[in-house]
């Protein structure tokens, strides 16, 4: 059984795990016109990833951003990235994500049939790497890969395009995963939800074992506050939560 930070007692006792929520700006729904201005107010936040979407047009029906952006981010901020593959063939540009040094890199379950080959590409290049899964995706996609993975990505909506509403059943779905790694005892591997992470979504996602928000539209991002406004108001939603 993983250690991995999680305080776990003896058989017959009560097992205590304390789980820190890590905060990603998606920046599929900054600002681009004034991308500058909208990453030094999520710096002065203290946000802790930047979260970036590369769409192909063909896994998803939408373009997000594209490498010229990410060199833009890069210039800009020190900021941790984590990228997140949303095409089909990730392989083809795994390496060249690699280059930024990204904390993670994480592809698609349906995006490719060879995907612990393309996990161990990622984990080769250095990077740690993630799985995502889209909303109707079995978990028992999961059960040969969690050796190869660090990142659990829950796909709350269908993915390719901002401003959706959740799918129900995905946050069951969060819940099981959570049980799943639990139980197995990869604790360690981060479970992130990307898709309407709204203030009223927010705590039945922290409850339900998500240790990462992508926060977009209808959070960090959303009309009526400022940056750090909407960042510290996700971050009283989802502080740090002990699970007995």
């Amino acid at each position: 059984m993983r250690q991995d930070g999680l305080r776990q007692e003896k058989k017959g006792e009560t097992r205590c795990m304390k789980r820190t929520v890590k905060l990603e700006a998606s920046l599929a729904c900054a600002n681009l016109k004034n991308l500058e201005e909208d990453i030094r107010q999520l710096e002065r936040a203290e946000i802790d990833f930047f979260h970036f979407d590369i769409m192909d047009g063909r896994f998803v029906p939408n373009f997000a951003l594209d490498f010229a952006v990410l060199d833009a981010v890069r210039e800009l901020s020190d900021t941790e990235v984590v990228c997140h593959l949303m095409i089909e063939e990730p392989e083809r540009y795994i390496d060249r994500t690699a280059t930024y040094e990204p904390a993670f890199i994480s592809i698609h379950a349906e995006a490719t049939p060879h995907v612990q080959r393309a996990l161990r590409q990622i984990r080769d290049s250095g990077v740690r790497p993630g799985i995502a899964l889209n909303p109707a995706t079995p978990l028992s996609c999961l059960s040969y890969i969690l050796d190869d993975i660090e990142l659990i990505t829950v796909m709350t909506v269908n993915p390719g395009f901002a401003g959706q509403e959740l799918v129900p059943a995905a946050i069951r779905k969060l819940a099981d995963i959570r049980k799943l790694i639990d139980d197995a005892g990869y604790s360690h591997i981060e479970l992130e939800v990307d898709g309407n992470v709204s203030f009223q979504n927010i705590p039945v996602m922290v409850a339900s074992g998500a240790t990462m928000l992508v926060g977009g539209t209808s959070s960090v991002f959303s009309r009526g506050h400022t940056i750090g406004e909407a960042v510290a108001k996700v971050r009283e939603l989802s502080g740090p939560r002990t699970v007995q």
